[in-house]
């Protein structure tokens, strides 16, 4: 468990907390690219780390991630006309270029000082992986470039990107990405429905049994230069373990333990939006093929279990506020839930927790040392920054470029030897 000033340090990310401090040393996603999709088209609001902001893309392609309100009387510029790379206020047309810099203003006469003088708070974009990154950092400290995720590096035609609300903080969801051991439990079907399609898609009936009769895996952790990787290990038939192996990076990405050699990959992003909610950026993504028109139709559907059955918003339809559509004669016959979809089993049960988790309640298992390592590695970053010394890894943009996934070896293998057979080497870089 931790204690109370640790969950609170932990968990909140809000402008002049500790952790939001950290996170801002960092590029964070801030939207989707096609949430911006024209050049001069409506802006669209956005919060980051407890901080209303809004994001338009201006004439010349560029993204703007600025302060909403306008410096002469704080109308909302939400409302402004996106024209002539910039953000025209509708009350006395004031604009605003994607630096924050204001670049007109009708109603002021010539010499009155205000020239060049003029400016509201903006942040760095850049764009990458069908997303728009900001840096909400100290300037000095902007890492040169976005930490540099596979998925983002491979051809757009390779990879399929969008994301999701999460109801809850942002820690909780995390961690459960890196507790693989609830797969046992919180998304098995029913014995008769083991080819069920809550699996992922590349999940066959003998890894439903593995995870299925062996709850309780073996951990392994492996650090890196950016996070860790670590393998949880299940008796599958004969003398084999069946491993599952999950990425972590600073400060709060994942990549998932399902895939296979030769299979696609997912991964996660997660963004604070404020202390009871967060951004779940969700991507696919395979560096041998195009991913065909089929497949990024089941993705767009919920379908493939990493991506949930979204409506207005990003928002999963079935979420918080109608307790996730669960179904108690589905529950009793056919699925360990009753709630339909991967992704929305893993919400219900981190949103149960509560809006932010009380820490100091909980007696953890050894199941947990994926959690525990989380915990210990935000923690120590956080007291590191606030004792002058910022993140490493947000300086290491190249060795972002990590996998995860599944592996078959026989029992007598350390998990080295597992990533080395899996990955060519024992940390998953992906071009090391």
């Amino acid at each position: 468990m931790l204690s109370a000033s640790d969950n609170t340090l932990l968990t909140l990310t809000g402008p002049g907390t500790a952790m939001g401090d950290y996170f801002r040393r960092f590029w964070q996603p801030v939207a989707l690219s096609r949430e911006l999709p024209e050049p001069d088209g409506a802006p669209i609001r956005i919060k980051v780390l407890g901080e209303e902001l809004l994001a338009f893309r201006a004439t010349d392609g560029r993204v703007g991630v600025i302060e909403p309100k306008c410096a002469h009387r704080g109308a909302d510029l939400f409302f402004g006309r996106n024209e002539d790379c910039g953000i025209r206020c509708i009350y006395h047309g004031w604009k605003y270029d994607v630096d924050g810099k204001c670049v007109e203003m009708p109603n002021v006469p010539a010499g009155s000082g205000y020239e060049g003088k003029m400016a509201i708070k903006a942040y760095p974009t850049r764009e990458f992986g069908d997303m728009v990154w900001a840096y909400l950092g100290p300037p000095e400290h902007m890492p040169a470039e976005i930490s540099q995720l596979e998925f983002g590096v491979v051809p757009a035609s390779h990879r399929y990107v969008t994301k999701r609300l999460q109801q809850c903080n942002w820690a909780q969801s995390m961690e459960g990405a890196l507790d693989t051991a609830h797969f046992s439990f919180l998304h098995m079907p029913a014995p008769a429905m083991a080819k069920n399609d809550t699996m992922t898609a590349a999940a066959d009936e003998s890894r439903i049994r593995w995870l299925r009769n062996d709850p309780l895996p073996q951990f392994s952790i492996l650090d890196h230069d950016v996070g860790f990787v670590i393998g949880g290990s299940r008796r599958a038939d004969g003398n084999d373990l069946y491993w599952r192996i999950t990425q972590f990076m600073l400060p709060a990405h994942s990549i998932t333990p399902s895939p296979m050699p030769g299979e696609t990959y997912y991964g996660y992003t997660w963004v604070p939006i404020d202390d009871e909610s967060c951004w779940i950026y969700v991507y696919a993504w395979n560096p041998e093929r195009a991913l065909p028109d089929d497949e990024r139709a089941r993705y767009a559907k919920g379908g493939f279990g990493q991506f949930a059955e979204l409506g207005p918003g990003y928002v999963p339809l079935r979420n918080r506020s109608n307790d996730y559509l669960i179904d108690r004669t589905e529950q009793k016959l056919r699925s360990f839930t009753g709630v339909r979809g991967i992704a929305e089993q893993d919400a219900m049960a981190q949103d149960s927790q509560g809006l932010i988790v009380d820490r100091t309640r909980e007696h953890l298992s050894p199941t947990d040392v994926g959690v525990v390592r989380f915990r210990r590695v935000m923690l120590d970053g956080v007291r590191a920054l606030r004792d002058g010394k910022g993140p490493a890894a947000a300086q290491r943009p190249a060795s972002y470029d990590v996998r995860g996934g599944g592996a078959m070896a026989p029992a007598d293998l350390s998990f080295e030897d597992v990533m080395l057979k899996r990955f060519g080497n024992t940390t998953g870089r992906a071009r090391s």
